[in-house]
């Protein structure tokens, strides 16, 4: 995940109750009088076995939707987030697009001009609902195409056992206090990391992504132009290089580290401190972890507090041009119930106001520095149409950054992002 999603893998695909269906892209006659329209459905799999598949929300969903839309029938296909890109592709590709599709990003199928603006299949009401920094991250040249489904922000983990022992009384709000509290965890709890540094290739864009903003820079500026070698970031990787790494304060090489392996030892008591996302509050209590969350640590302290934020997509194309039934149904999904739903089943964040104030007055108080985290999150360039190949070139190198001699690393990222990014637009 690279979005918040990615924690499941697995998926059954949801074949729909009527087979003949699946591959009409007009109305059909018979059901409930009249002209029936099919809408095709393709929806990424949250869950990580049968048990806990998706199919069963969006079966429910759409039976709901269709008994009070008689004349539109929902045709869903949940597939696993592993398969959905290349399934997608194939039904575009045999003439048989899919209308709504929930998965991972959106920018390519922008690109290709397959996809309605967000006025178009989406009220006034409903629009006005989202969380405004989650619609803005949907739009390319300032136009929304990308409707946020579910989100996830980032946190800064502390395992409170390690600190008492350390003698740490609160959490760190700035570099010099974690730098700080690591050391005195090093010198008090012989065998722990003091800080999870995870550098590999599972998600470093996310860390890199983290660390930068709390240094004063970015992987892009607001124009959407990569920054990876401006002076703060150079700042940034310098510091980690030398206050962190070569001072044994993380792992021996954290560009090797991948964050599943850094959420591990989090879990097992042998990482102390790190920045994780919600999916590492079910880890930490199901391996017993008395775990503390706080704002992520900031060069300067004074700072407003920066955060990730990351959301995956709802998109609605065009092929077929059922653009007025597909309006109706995602004014359905979006209703308060159904956003809540899906996100209390999976422990996601929300993208919209309603379920954000549900969800904050509730009983989620493992999820409250997520959720205040949310109205200010920063995202990646998703509307680049490079963004993919760029964040490939991120997890592959930029954990070199913070080995000795990783002082040119962001040069060259930034000369192969530009690159990139200037074919990408032509």
């Amino acid at each position: 995940m690279n979005t918040p999603a990615r924690m499941f893998r697995r998926s059954s695909l949801a074949l729909p109750v009527a087979a003949a269906l699946l591959l009409s892209g007009c109305g059909v006659l018979g059901l409930g009088g009249g002209d029936t329209v099919t809408l095709k459905l393709v929806a990424a799999d949250y869950g990580d076995s049968e048990a806990t598949s998706s199919t069963p929300y969006w079966n429910d969903l759409a039976k709901a939707f269709e008994a009070a839309n008689p004349k539109i029938r929902i045709s869903v296909q949940v597939v696993p987030w592993t398969d959905i890109d290349k399934h997608v592709a194939d039904m575009i590709k045999s003439g048989s697009s899919p209308d709504v599709v929930q998965t991972g990003g959106y920018a390519d199928q922008v690109a290709a001009g397959r996809l309605y603006p967000v006025g178009d299949v989406l009220t006034i009401d409903a629009q006005a609902d989202l969380i405004d920094v989650f619609a803005k991250a949907g739009q390319v040249l300032g136009t929304q195409y990308g409707i946020p489904f579910v989100a996830s922000s980032r946190a800064f983990f502390y395992n409170k056992a390690i600190f008492a022992k350390a003698g740490i009384a609160q959490p760190p709000a700035s570099w010099d206090d974690l730098r700080r509290d690591a050391q005195l965890i090093k010198a008090a709890v012989p065998g722990v990391i003091p800080y999870g540094l995870p550098l590999g290739p599972e998600e470093a864009q996310a860390e890199a992504m983290m660390w930068t903003m709390s240094g004063g820079g970015g992987l892009a500026d607001d124009g959407g132009n990569y920054t990876i070698d401006s002076q703060q970031n150079q700042d940034t990787f310098s510091w980690l290089r030398t206050d962190l790494v070569q001072a044994g304060l993380t792992y021996r090489d954290p560009g090797s580290v991948d964050r599943k392996t850094a959420f591990d030892d989090f879990a097992a008591g042998r990482v102390a401190m790190l920045d994780g996302h919600p999916s590492l509050i079910q880890k930490a209590v199901s391996a017993k972890v008395d775990y503390g969350t706080s704002a992520l640590p900031q060069k300067n302290p004074q700072a407003k507090p920066a955060t990730l934020g990351v959301a995956d997509w709802m998109m609605a194309f065009k092929a077929n041009g059922h653009r007025a039934e597909i309006k109706k149904f995602l004014s359905y999904v979006y209703q308060e119930q159904n956003t809540l739903k899906f996100d209390e089943q999976y422990n996601l964040l929300p993208v919209t106001q309603d379920t954000l104030a549900a969800m904050t007055a509730g009983k989620h108080d493992d999820l409250k520095q997520f959720l205040a985290a949310l109205p200010t999150a920063r995202f990646y360039p998703l509307g680049d149409p490079a963004w993919d190949a760029v964040s490939g070139m991120i997890k592959k190198d930029i954990g070199g950054a913070v080995r000795d001699g990783g002082g040119q690393v962001l040069g060259t990222l930034q000369q192969q992002a530009s690159r990139t990014a200037a074919q990408a637009r032509k």
